[in-house]
């Protein structure tokens, strides 16, 4: 008897992985187009993105872009010391986070805040309208937006005009050729850019909030602001708390392509960030292996700042990335 019941209980061990096995080849099957999408997915990735990590060793070596990095004789941290020994490190590091840290501060609650006020237009038209308005500098580059600021900053330029026009100003102002007028001009060209962009994640949280919170707050007597207050803003935490870890983590990156636009040798001081150095020391000085010890050094602070960034949330909210 015990003998026909573990060869019952065998057959059953045996014919439940096989019959698990057939459930998930048949659904794998019937979401073969899917399952196809996401590995050519998974292949840009690994091509683009794992593969070239062999070159980071680079680093450590002291390459010549004419022979093999295999060939390389290795330096070891000869780099990474030559970095914290530049003379230019305070000044670079000094406008990469001064620049950063203020778009933190005023770029990311902007679109927060603008999103707010946008759900609660009552006309869709004019939602949709000014939603439109908002997001389309998002698709110019900024080679396009570089060249429409620098014709407006100009000293014939149109702010130039309303300003004097207001009697704010009484002579025109070069404002590209100022360096005391660089980060404010950044950060004021990449909200422009992107403030309508970035409130579309925002909108999509808020559109997740149930209307019968909003019903029972009114019930109360709560009003618009104490409703987006109370109930809109706290139904979105999870998703602003997760886009300030990200933010965080990329306190480093400086948006090269509008610097690199903006950027000019009259304002050199105040535009000379970590992706500009990187950039001025690897492809035009042809210091490769001293730029990738540098952007191996950003990537681990980088890194190290989502951790730190991704354990406060947790511990403060219970919101956090893993």
């Amino acid at each position: 008897m015990r003998a026909k019941l573990g060869a019952k209980t065998a057959q059953t061990g045996i014919a439940a992985p096989a019959g698990r096995r057939n459930l998930l080849l048949k659904k794998l099957l019937s979401q073969k187009y899917l399952q196809v999408m996401a590995l050519l997915g998974v292949a840009w990735m690994i091509i683009f993105n794992y593969i070239p990590m062999y070159g980071i060793i680079i680093a450590f070596k002291q390459y010549v872009i004419t022979r093999p990095i295999s060939e390389a004789p290795w330096v070891g941290l000869e780099h990474f010391k030559a970095f914290f020994e530049d003379e230019d490190l305070p000044r670079v590091i000094w406008n990469t986070i001064g620049i950063s840290l203020i778009k933190l501060v005023v770029g990311f609650p902007l679109p927060i805040l603008f999103a707010l006020f946008l759900n609660e237009l009552r006309s869709i038209r004019l939602k949709k309208t000014v939603q439109t308005i908002s997001y389309l500098p998002h698709f110019l580059s900024w080679v396009i937006l570089g060249g429409i600021l620098a014709t407006w900053l100009s000293d014939v330029g149109v702010i130039n005009h309303i300003l004097m026009a207001l009697h704010i100003i009484d002579e025109p102002i070069s404002y590209l050729a100022e360096p005391k007028y660089f980060w404010g001009i950044v950060v004021a060209s990449d909200l422009w850019k992107e403030l309508g962009w970035s409130a579309i994640i925002y909108l999509a949280a808020i559109a997740g909030v149930s209307p019968d919170l909003h019903e029972a707050a009114t019930i109360d007597g709560a009003g618009r602001f104490q409703r987006m207050w109370h109930v809109t803003l706290p139904g979105i935490r999870s998703t602003i708390t997760i886009l300030l870890i990200l933010a965080v983590s990329g306190i480093l990156n400086s948006n090269f392509d509008q610097i690199l636009v903006l950027r000019n040798s009259l304002n050199e001081s105040a535009s000379n960030v970590i992706d500009i150095y990187v950039y001025q020391t690897g492809l035009v000085n042809n210091r490769f292996s001293y730029s990738t010890a540098v952007g191996l050094i950003k990537s681990l602070i980088a890194l190290i700042l989502l951790l730190i960034a991704n354990s406060a949330s947790k511990k403060i909210n219970g919101t956090s990335l893993f």
